[in-house]
């Protein structure tokens, strides 16, 4: 009877461990976009933006404070900024662009502004 009894606990423990690790979110895989990108404004000021694991994306353009989100869509970074911008980060043959839309214009116009973007 003892070996039952032990025989069910080794049983009971492996399939709580199965449960949790079944309950338990997937942790995100590393993405290429998350990190700090240095690129340049308009006039061609430099500035950095950061993009966390989470979607959060921020920035420090001379002095003022950028806050969006961003999300992965078609192999680029596309950020949407709270002032209206909106920014994508894509790889061009080996180097990364940034590409900047102003308030209300269409992602399918010309962007309003480009820079390099290098992943620091």
């Amino acid at each position: 009877m003892h070996k039952i009894a032990k025989a069910t606990t080794v049983i009971l423990a492996a399939a709580f461990v199965l449960a949790v690790a079944a309950c338990s979110p997937p942790t995100p895989a590393a993405n290429e976009f998350a990190g700090t990108w240095s690129v340049s404004d308009t006039s061609g000021a430099p500035f950095e933006i950061v993009l966390t694991e989470d979607g959060n994306a921020s920035a420090n353009r001379s002095g003022e404070a950028l806050t969006g989100t961003w999300k992965e869509d078609n192999g680029a970074a596309v950020i949407t900024w709270s002032e209206g911008w909106t920014t994508k980060i894509a790889k061009e043959g080996d180097a990364y662009k940034k590409m900047a839309w102003d308030k209300g214009v269409s992602m399918d116009s010309p962007p309003t502004n480009t820079s390099d973007a290098t992943k620091k």
